[in-house]
């Protein structure tokens, strides 16, 4: 069979998601019912994939939705997942869906980001969390890690930041590696390059106490209390639409029933 570009391209790409998910060859080739050896000639430009093939070496590799599309059009195939705008007519019961679920949550913070950290919404705890922050630092598109990490953002009331902020960068590096955006590590070395400050001078502890948690909370000085939060991070389930499988709805959990009582209060 003749190599053609296209066929090199899909090798090396598939290949590579391959190496990082730390599968051999032949691992792949039993999980998707194939052979190690067409496995290698695919990897290698000597065979080109189908488009089923694609898809089913995608999904037994965990590639996002995203780099599906990439993984088809570099074999030659036109893209399988749509990218809809959150604001298109066919995304009303989605939207509608996110807002219902977010005013289910209150008064505890939720919010839904995409792939690159803006927020699409937000409910009210989320909102009183952020009182104080500048207003330039409000201006739509807001963007979560911005608003968290920025020394006039959410930064100044953390008072865990060192901990929080090496939990947030190690979130981000992970991403990195999986989708290699080069617009995501801009946001990652502009974040990461903001100074450190913190309530309370508790982010300069060499040796900080540990927390009686069971996850890493996020524990928030704000209007003379102590806010502690666990973080939970959901996506869509079998999602079929590039914008759809980038969302991530995640909802802060009040680590004990002072904080749980401290945002009745705040939020009514």
């Amino acid at each position: 069979m003749t190599t053609t570009a296209p066929d090199l391209r899909i090798g090396t790409l598939l290949r590579g998601w391959r190496e990082r998910r730390r599968v051999s060859q032949l691992e792949l080739a039993l999980r998707a019912d194939s052979s190690a050896r067409h496995i290698s000639f695919v990897e290698t430009g000597r065979s080109r994939p189908s488009e089923e093939m694609v898809l089913r070496l995608a999904e037994h590799l965990d590639v996002p939705v995203r780099e599906r599309n990439a993984l088809l059009l570099a074999a030659g195939y036109a893209p399988r997942y749509a990218e809809t705008a959150l604001d298109d007519p066919s995304m009303r019961g989605l939207r509608e869906g996110i807002d219902r679920l977010l005013r289910g949550y209150e008064p505890f913070p939720a919010l839904v980001v995409d792939a690159l950290y803006t927020v699409v919404a937000a409910n009210r705890g989320i909102l009183a969390l952020l009182e104080g922050v500048p207003e330039r630092l409000l201006t739509p598109p807001l963007n979560a890690m911005r608003l968290t990490l920025h020394p006039e953002g959410l930064a100044p009331k953390i008072r865990n930041l060192r901990e929080w902020r090496g939990h947030l960068l190690h979130q981000m590096e992970r991403q990195i590696a999986l989708a290699r955006s080069d617009a995501l590590r801009e946001l990652y070395d502009e974040v990461a390059a903001y100074p450190v400050v913190g309530a309370g001078g508790d982010t300069d502890r060499e040796d900080p106490t540990p927390y009686p948690y069971l996850a890493l909370p996020m524990v928030v000085e704000h209007r003379g209390r102590t806010l502690s939060f666990l973080s939970s991070i959901s996506t869509f389930n079998t999602p079929m639409d590039v914008t759809v499988a980038e969302l991530a709805i995640e909802t802060f959990i009040p680590a004990d029933g002072a904080t749980a009582e401290a945002l009745r209060e705040l939020i009514g």
